[in-house]
């Protein structure tokens, strides 16, 4: 068991995976610094200080706040442009893809060979 143990860590997914949960962790403080730090300030710059997550709705006992289900709403949309702007930066700064090499000219099939030496045969 210790030796399959030993097969399963040591193949390349696990290594990989590993290395994008730890640099996903890291590029998750990142973007969240980001939003939180620069980008809520300004958008509250904009908006008056509006805060949503006061909003909040009572039913008997219950209280729903709802305000923070709009406020996770929103920084999730940011979070999502942050993300798709960096992604869209870093993909602009590696340049364009390489073209792939077009493919060499195929030869002819077995089918068609053998069809070409039986008609030669033929005549």
């Amino acid at each position: 068991m210790i030796k399959e143990f030993k097969d399963f860590i040591a193949k390349g997914n696990v290594m990989d995976m590993a290395v994008g949960i730890i640099i996903g962790a890291a590029f998750t403080a990142i973007v969240g610094s980001l939003v939180d730090d620069l980008i809520n300030p300004l958008i509250g710059i904009f908006m008056g200080g509006v805060d949503f997550g006061g909003l909040t709705a009572s039913v008997g006992d219950a209280t729903f706040t709802y305000g923070n289900f709009i406020m996770a709403i929103i920084n999730f949309l940011i979070i999502a442009w942050v993300v798709f702007m960096l992604v869209k930066a870093v993909n602009k700064a590696k340049g364009p893809e390489p073209e792939a090499a077009p493919e060499a000219p195929k030869g002819p099939t077995a089918e068609e060979l053998l069809a070409e030496i039986r008609d030669a045969l033929k005549k």
